[in-house]
């Protein structure tokens, strides 16, 4: 080639010239997806937003990791777990600087958050391990394994080392570039949420929680100092679930006033007034000045977990997550979400699929209290239920109902103690809490004055009144005092305060409801009856015996207009009236056929019906009365035989049938034998119910007409 060459190229064109043979290769990137990020600045010190001023509680899982890196040690790899927020990155700080500055280790730190971090750390540990810019760059440029590269490095440094691999929240990208192994010249420590066994081939692993009450209190304490005492600080502590993060954020904010501090106490009262505001007033702590990491706020850190779920397709297990915040951050019984009414948040069939993502992501947990059971931190639900989208609150609140009434008897019928139904009565109140809708929250309060009613028809009355209590005073915010289901609930706590043998606080609140009943709906209205049968017993105990029957005739008629003469209800009521009447209005009542209603009982109902075995147990009562004693007895055994079978030794009514058996004998001449039933009716009692229930003294007072040599009704 001869002559003068010319060439003119623009933009990125390229133009070539040459007197011989020339040979060019080029390659060419487009986009971003290969754009190598820039590396950390530092994986000598730990890229921790706030370090732990003291860290509280963790001496046991710190002497485990500080024994891994003693002299002679090496080769182990721990996992540490447990939901974001408790504190698994302040663990591995204390121990890297311990491991750094005690025991000579040289100390290496690594966001494992996402596959760009993580490769970037994890080359600069090459890097720091004495990797050349040769070899970096080949594996920077896919022309070597760079998890080798580093690795070979790792195994080859000749001092020993602690490598922390930070926030590995999605451990496929670990496993897909085999990126966690082990080396006999370190120790590997990783912080995650993901607590499956199954990512952590050949490692220790170790649940990271949130910490005890006393230390948590500490906490508080040690960034605030001057906010409260102990005691103050212990019981705010509680309310922020004892949650590391919450705690440090709370501390934080109260350390940060400046012209108007706040106190613990003043504090926890805005916790307490406004549910919906907990989480944005418990983030305020966090620093203004850096830059927002929503691992670092309680209100954005678990929507990281959320977006995962929606990256990794699957949105049933927000759907879940977003159901759960419904309920209380107590023990949830399993079969609660097992039911064909969550269909309308989710796919009954993904339901265990979206329960394991949770589980794997440590934003739940299995608890077994006797039931199995999900539990969900508090903090986690309350801040997920403020960033639930408004428009999907309403079904989630249906659903919500709905799941917890299905759990609930439609009726409840007496029996023996449940573990179910006390576990479900903090859902109820957190359901009531939450619920702004009349409607839905009229369903709520339904729900829960079954649930009272269940509890009470199992002998566990202090948890019935405190149940309806509590479900009335919600249920009252909502919907003011008159509503139908208020009123209901607070007729149902009176019945519960009559077991309890608080006899004057029953007789007002249920007279006060009754009233009011027949104010609104009706002396014949079923509410109104219903609260009128409890108000018979308490005056009828208060010995006010002539008004308790009145009342209890027009309940009868009340019932058998309102209901039909065959309705449990309504039968039950006539069977009151066997216990209430004199022995010589007995025979007489209902035109001579009272003394007939076990039989009517039986053949409308069951012999074995709850309704039955009373109206035979009140018989016996009335015969005994009447002096039929031989007959009282043969009745009475039969019913006691039936209680005991079913319910019990202790169950209250189980021990009203013995009391009438122990009279029955003695009145036979069997004093002996009536003495040891009464005995131990006595002792059953003083357990059950306390020394001084009124119950508890009248069995008492009849031992002592027994020892005494004394007989009669």
């Amino acid at each position: 080639m001869t002559g003068a060459t010319n060439g003119h190229a623009e933009d990125r064109g390229r133009v070539f010239q040459a007197s011989g043979d020339q040979y060019n290769t080029e390659h060419h990137h487009y986009g971003e997806e290969l754009a190598v990020p820039d590396g950390p600045d530092s994986v000598r010190r730990p890229a921790v937003g706030r370090p732990p001023v003291v860290l509280r509680d963790r001496l046991e899982v710190l002497e485990r990791l500080r024994a891994s890196v003693r002299a002679g040690h090496g080769g182990e790899a721990y996992v540490l777990y447990g939901m974001g927020g408790c504190g698994k990155t302040a663990v591995a700080y204390t121990f890297f600087q311990t491991a750094v500055e005690e025991c000579g280790r040289v100390g290496l730190w690594v966001s494992a958050s996402d596959r760009a971090s993580l490769r970037a750390g994890m080359l600069a540990v090459a890097a720091d391990r004495g990797a050349s810019d040769g070899e970096l760059l080949a594996a920077r440029n896919g022309l070597r394994a760079a998890a080798d590269l580093v690795w070979h490095y790792l195994d080859h440094s000749t001092e020993p080392w602690l490598l922390v691999l930070d926030n590995a929240d999605q451990p496929e990208i670990l496993r897909d570039g085999s990126w966690l192994r082990t080396s006999p010249r370190g120790t590997v420590v990783v912080t995650t949420r993901r607590s499956a066994a199954r990512w952590w081939p050949g490692a220790e692993l170790q649940h990271i929680g949130v910490l005890p009450s006393e230390d948590a209190a500490r906490v508080l304490r040690d960034l605030a100092p001057h906010s409260g005492t102990q005691e103050e600080a212990e019981r705010i502590a509680e309310r922020l679930g004892r949650l590391p993060l919450a705690l440090t954020l709370a501390g934080g904010f109260l350390s940060q006033q400046v012209l108007d501090p706040w106190t613990l106490e003043a504090y926890g009262r805005r916790l307490d007034a406004d549910e919906g505001e907990r989480v944005g007033l418990i983030d305020q702590g966090a620093d203004a000045l850096s830059q927002q990491d929503p691992r670092h706020m309680v209100g954005l850190t678990w929507q990281l977990t959320l977006d995962a779920f929606e990256a990794r397709g699957l949105p049933e297990a927000t759907a879940l997550l977003r159901l759960l915040a419904r309920f209380a951050p107590e023990p949830l019984p399993l079969s609660l979400l097992n039911r064909p009414e969550i269909e309308d948040v989710l796919s009954r069939a993904r339901c265990e699929t979206a329960l394991r993502a949770l589980l794997d992501q440590s934003l739940t947990e299995l608890v077994d209290v006797g039931v199995r059971c999900s539990q969900s931190h508090g903090v986690l639900l309350d801040s997920v239920a403020a960033a639930t989208p408004a428009e999907l609150v309403p079904v989630l609140d249906s659903t919500a109902v709905r799941l917890l009434g299905a759990a609930v008897p439609e009726v409840p019928d007496a029996g023996p103690h449940d573990p179910l139904h006390r576990l479900l009565v903090p859902h109820a109140l957190a359901l009531l809490r939450r619920i702004d809708d009349p409607q839905t929250s009229a369903d709520a309060l339904a729900v829960a004055t079954r649930l009272a009613i269940a509890l009470h028809r199992t002998g566990d009355y202090l948890s019935a009144w405190d149940t309806a209590r509590a479900a009335a005073d919600l249920g009252e915010q909502r919907l003011g005092a008159e509503h139908r289901a208020v009123l209901a609930a607070r007729s149902r706590s009176g019945r519960a305060l009559f077991r309890l043998g608080r006899y004057a606080e029953a007789e007002s609140l249920l007279t006060e409801v009754r009233s009011a009943q027949g104010r609104l709906f009706g002396a014949g209205d079923p509410d109104a009856l219903d609260t009128a049968q409890g108000l018979q017993l308490v005056l009828a105990n208060l010995g006010r015996r002539d008004e308790a029957l009145a009342l209890l005739r027009s309940t009868v008629a009340g019932r058998r207009l309102a209901l039909g003469p065959a309705h449990p209800l309504t039968l039950r009521s006539r069977s009151s009236l066997l216990v209430l009447l004199p022995a010589s209005e007995v025979v007489t009542e209902d035109d001579g056929t009272l003394l007939d209603l076990p039989s009517e009982c039986d053949r409308l109902l069951g012999p074995d019906h709850t309704v039955s075995l009373g109206a035979h147990h009140n018989h016996a009562w009335a015969l005994y009365l009447l002096g039929r004693y031989d007959e009282a007895d043969q009745e009475i055994r039969h019913v006691a035989d039936a209680y005991l079978r079913r319910y019990g030794p202790d169950y209250p009514i189980a021990l009203s049938a013995q009391q009438l058996l122990s009279r029955t004998r003695t009145a036979r001449g069997r004093v002996d034998e009536g003495i040891e039933l009464m005995t131990d009716v006595v002792t059953r009692r003083e357990r059950s119910l306390g020394t001084d229930h009124p119950f508890t003294l009248a069995s008492r007072r009849l031992l002592t007409t027994f020892t005494s040599g004394q007989q009669g009704p």
